[in-house]
């Protein structure tokens, strides 16, 4: 179901929930994307950096996506968890049905998920049948 390489986001403008960082420290999100990206060095793993992801509470926050697969967001990282972004990021690209399986992912990312949204064009026509 998935095509072409998947693709991390990294919000730069995270910060750590409940304190400020020091002036010398770069923010965690700057942290954490540059942690992601050597991860990513040599493989098939785009990461970009974006300013918000709007998840402020639960930062630092990234998300992996891949066309044709659902999109997760995560929150509570560090950038001890970039290696485990990209390892994600590539199970997102194997994944036929273009869900990002539970049993293979990373701890920390089993852990952090704040939100799995579908991909464009996600129907789910019994959805609301079987839910009454």
């Amino acid at each position: 179901m998935t095509a072409a390489s998947p693709e991390i986001y990294v919000c730069i403008t995270c910060r750590r929930a409940g304190g400020l960082e020091q002036n010398t420290q770069q923010p965690p999100g700057v942290q954490l994307a540059a942690a992601t990206a050597r991860a990513a060095e040599g493989l098939p793993v785009t990461v970009r950096t974006v300013r918000c992801l709007a998840n402020c509470s639960r930062g630092a926050s990234a998300a992996i996506r891949c066309n044709g697969s659902w999109t997760y967001v995560f929150g509570g990282l560090d950038a001890d968890c970039g290696p485990a972004l990209v390892v994600g990021a590539q199970l997102l690209a194997r994944a036929g049905d273009g869900i990002m399986p539970w049993r293979e992912r990373p701890d920390v990312l089993k852990k952090s998920i704040v939100a799995r949204i579908p991909p464009l064009g996600f129907l789910e026509p019994d959805a609301l049948e079987d839910a009454r």
